[in-house]
């Protein structure tokens, strides 16, 4: 089967580099033929924009709607905005024009990729598929009131254009049930790791972790690990700097890591100034997607603080199964699917949105080992869950 994926991020973007690539090459391996059309975070600097990598066609064809250069994320005003999101729709649809296909797969629901989407399936009569992978409208960073509005139209229409849905929570599983759609053309596919990039990261050696630890000023520290995004619209990371305080006067000898860009670094370095953290808190920024699993092996456990709303219920954390994956277990809040995720181990649960908890937890972590299972650290990989996807096909 020739699949072509429709995407608005680049596949360095979170979703791109842990959901869409990993599963192009897996349908790759099992004999379909894979391109992915996608846009690029900073396409203006982008030298190859056309390659082919481990079998999958991938075309990079316009600008993302937000720019990234390094850790900082910028977005454009209403009126630019307007022009690169009609570029990159018509990009997108020249593209899957030109690139012949048995089925298109919209990756998330959002305007650029679901125009193009529906005008390619009108064109072509092939059938048109969607991933939910997130609840943008509940999530994003919007300039005013319509860009939220726009999302949320094309969040909850583009299905009806759709023979099947893919979803990564059971949250938008119920809630496009609650719309309307027919639970039948919903496929529950979650999040998995892309075992062959997180090998080599297993296979680093001592000796170059230890040159790590020692530029980051780390020796004889108890690392607590954060690696995400720096967007305080979609990851609590302001309620694990105010856990920290509680952490860092308790047990001087643990410091938190901080990995990753985001359009908020810059306040959120401010919040750690504010709480007194400088000498116990390390800001690194953005890293090389092939270089940030490296950072799970400096750590004694990783955190993804969430907030109880919808944002954090709609999303399956990658951070959970990749910090398994390197055999370290996790400290998260109780909402979406994170109870489910830590009901065989792997972890502590605590209520979402409490620092105290969150502290807490911490501390004892730090003090006695919690063991991560071999079987959690296999069970989510794309290798396996490529099945899952592929299913939704047959509908």
């Amino acid at each position: 089967m020739k699949i072509t994926f429709l995407l608005t991020q680049s596949l360095e973007s979170p979703s791109g580099l842990g959901r869409y690539w990993p599963v192009a090459k897996a349908l790759q391996q099992r004999g379909h033929e894979v391109t992915i059309l996608a846009l690029h975070h900073d396409f203006g600097a982008l030298v190859e924009r056309r390659f082919t990598r481990e079998g999958v066609r991938v075309w990079y064809v316009g600008q993302m709607h937000v720019r990234k250069v390094g850790s900082d994320k910028f977005y454009f005003k209403p009126l630019p905005l307007l022009w690169v999101v009609a570029r990159a729709t018509l990009a997108l649809l020249w593209a899957a024009l030109r690139v012949p296909a048995d089925v298109y797969h919209v990756g998330k629901p959002q305007p650029m990729n679901g125009v193009a989407g529906v005008i390619v399936h009108w064109l072509r009569r092939k059938p048109l598929y969607l991933d939910c992978d997130d609840y943008e409208a509940g999530s994003n960073t919007f300039a005013g009131p319509w860009q939220r509005h726009v999302v949320a139209f094309f969040e909850d229409r583009l299905p009806r254009f759709s023979r099947g849905i893919t979803v990564n929570t059971h949250f938008t599983e119920r809630r496009l049930v609650a719309l309307g759609y027919p639970p039948e053309r919903i496929v529950y596919v979650p999040n998995g790791v892309d075992r062959e990039r997180f090998a080599e990261a297993a296979m680093a050696s001592p000796a170059a972790l230890e040159a790590l630890r020692g530029l980051l000023g780390l020796g004889g520290k108890r690392v607590v690990l954060y690696l995400g995004s720096m967007s305080l619209a979609n990851h609590a990371v302001d309620l694990l700097l105010e856990a920290f305080v509680q952490v860092q006067e308790r047990d001087p000898g643990a410091v938190l890591l901080l990995v990753g860009g985001g359009e908020d670094l810059v306040a959120l370095q401010a919040q750690a100034q504010a709480l007194g953290l400088d000498d116990a808190v390390r800001f690194v920024g953005h890293v090389p997607p092939e270089h940030a699993p490296c950072y799970y092996r400096l750590a004694a456990i990783s955190i993804d603080p969430v907030r109880a709303d919808e944002a954090a219920a709609a999303r399956f954390p990658l951070k959970i199964v990749e910090s398994w994956a390197m055999g370290v277990p996790v400290i998260t809040g109780d909402v979406g699917e994170r109870a489910m995720l830590l009901a065989q181990g792997g972890g502590v649960l605590v209520p979402a949105g409490d620092a105290d908890a969150l502290a807490e937890a911490i501390l004892c972590a730090l003090s006695v080992e919690v063991a991560v299972a071999q079987n959690l650290r296999t069970r989510y990989s794309w290798e396996q869950l490529a099945t899952m996807w592929a299913a939704v096909y047959a509908l």
